[in-house]
């Protein structure tokens, strides 16, 4: 799968990436990470490419012209990507825009990114970006959650990350991206290692059986009992898609 990050702060996106699993993922080719640096299509020598809001108010608007120029050379990489690889016909191109005001990523919508070929992530910064190119290319407004950062830089991290290991070759276990946190929409169960006892609390004898109908068992009440403790929202979640 290829990632194409469209952000004024390339380093720090790639910085923060190629480490870890996804970081052995690239090195590996099971997925391609490529950071575009919005400012390279300013037009103008100094690389400006924010200005004043129309209408007055705080802060600058990212210029819709530098935006564009940055997703059309993306788009054309791909397009000739496609057609070495002996695609007739290109591919259309999800878009997400990485925004507070977007649908709230979630593990459903990681799978169903994961799905994609091609992923291009724009990152606003300041006020925002004019609204005039968003409507041109963007498909996707997320948002990784109820607050405000700096710039899209995290939360497109954030969604690379999330949606990496829903690739196929990304982890070393085919089950691990499945059989975790929010599978059926319940938390994970408790993990435990060695040693047995740690400051007087030992690991659960039903770990310590071998009994693999019983472990599986204890773990599916442990996850029931502690996402009704902490996400009870999930259950009502799960227990409306099974009516």
């Amino acid at each position: 799968m290829h990632f194409h990050i469209m952000t004024l702060f390339p380093e720090m996106v790639l910085a923060g990436l190629n480490t870890s699993i996804i970081g052995r993922a690239v090195k590996n080719g099971y997925i391609f990470l490529d950071a575009v640096n919005i400012r390279d299509y300013a037009g103008n020598k100094h690389g400006q490419v924010d200005d004043y809001p129309y209408g007055g108010g705080a802060g600058m608007v990212m210029q819709p012209g530098p935006v564009y120029r940055a997703y059309e050379h993306i788009k054309n990489q791909i397009d000739l990507r496609q057609q070495a690889e002996g695609v007739s016909e290109p591919k259309p191109v999800r878009v997400a825009y990485m925004t507070p005001q977007g649908r709230v990523f979630n593990q459903n919508m990681a799978k169903e990114l994961a799905l994609q070929e091609d992923l291009i992530l724009l990152c606003g910064h300041y006020e925002g970006i004019d609204e005039r190119v968003l409507d041109m290319i963007v498909t996707d407004h997320i948002s990784v959650g109820d607050y405000v950062l700096t710039g899209g830089e995290l939360p497109a991290m954030v969604v690379i990350d999330a949606v990496s290991r829903m690739v196929p070759g990304v982890l070393s276990n085919a089950d691990s991206g499945e059989y975790e946190t929010f599978h059926d929409n319940l938390l994970e169960y408790p993990q435990y290692t060695r040693p047995e006892e740690f400051m007087g609390k030992r690991v659960p004898e039903v770990l310590l059986s071998g009994h693999h109908k019983n472990i599986e068992a204890w773990r599916r009440e442990q996850s029931l009992q502690r996402t009704r403790e902490r996400r009870p929202d999930l259950l009502k979640i799960r227990e409306e898609r099974e009516r």
